[in-house]
């Protein structure tokens, strides 16, 4: 396969892992929001930058020499798990999914048309269009499930929405540090540490739960390990081969595998519109990943 190919693969296998964070946190819920956030972005963080310390090393001039984009990367990384696992406790786990990652594909192309100076194309507009209406229709799906919304619905879509703006800053960051010539190792590593370093005392302050027994623990060491440490793996190397927006955009496929999973393990009701959503965001990665001839 082409560099293009193996960045969607490497995305979209990243998706697929995201896509299970929300079910398995269910199994686990004593343990508050910001515990599961901080224990699996920054348990997760710590262990990439562990496994990248010596292109960390390599790259480290260039590092201090791009610490404005470094830093904000770290600072979204942080923020990101917080909001994203708050805003799945307050409005379900679909509807939090689909807003965090549903909204990250159009605050990653705002953000490269007001930063890069970039223009979307029209394929990719119409692949976002079909996408937004694909999360609406989710949404309400979800919402009609279960009969009744979901306590404190609109405060969790807006944590979804500052889920899916740091979840795009930091894609946008990690990729700004690639393009100055930072391996992609060394820029997820030293982004993903330091933020890592920001979310321990989140995770001090609110952790106990996790040694409360064996199946807290459990819930925290594959949240950290597989959706995040081996996930933020895969999204690394896609992102050096695809652009960030576009990267962001292939995530879409994340909330989709998140309905299937609550549908299946937690028992969450999907019904026939939410289907037809979910096929209007598989028409959405149509639009965004398959290149026009002449592009290619």
């Amino acid at each position: 396969m082409t560099p293009h190919l193996w960045g969607i693969a490497s995305i979209l296998l990243a998706s697929l892992l995201w896509g299970t964070t929300g079910v398995a946190a269910t199994f686990a819920p004593e343990v508050g929001a910001a515990a599961i956030g901080a224990a699996a972005m920054g348990i997760g963080g710590l262990l990439q930058a562990a496994l990248a310390l010596r292109p960390m090393a390599r790259a480290r001039a260039a590092l201090r020499a791009q610490w404005p984009w470094l830093l904000l990367g770290a600072l979204a990384v942080a923020v990101y798990p917080l909001a994203f696992y708050g805003s799945m406790r307050l409005a379900g786990v679909t509807i939090g999914t689909v807003v965090s990652i549903g909204s990250a594909p159009l605050f990653s192309a705002a953000l490269e048309m007001v930063l890069d100076g970039t223009r979307v194309s029209r394929r990719w507009a119409v692949g976002a269009a079909l996408g937004v209406i694909g999360m609406g229709l989710l949404c309400f799906a979800e919402g009609t499930g279960h009969g009744t919304p979901a306590p404190s619905v609109m405060s969790g879509v807006l944590l979804g929405l500052l889920a899916g703006l740091t979840y795009a800053l930091y894609s946008w960051a990690a990729r700004r540090l690639m393009q100055r010539g930072i391996a992609p190792r060394a820029a997820m590593g030293a982004m993903f540490g330091l933020g890592g370093l920001l979310l321990m005392p989140v995770l001090f302050a609110t952790g106990a739960p996790f040694l409360a027994s064996w199946n807290n623990a459990a819930v925290g060491i594959y949240m950290a390990l597989v959706p995040m440490f081996l996930g933020y793996v895969c999204f690394g190397y896609g992102l050096a081969r695809i652009p960030a927006s576009s990267a962001t955009a292939i995530t879409l496929v994340e909330p989709v595998v998140a309905a299937g999973l609550a549908a299946l393990i937690v028992g969450e009701r999907l019904p026939a519109q939410g289907w037809v959503g979910v096929a209007l965001i598989f028409a959405c990665l149509v639009c965004i990943t398959l290149r026009a001839r002449r592009d290619r």
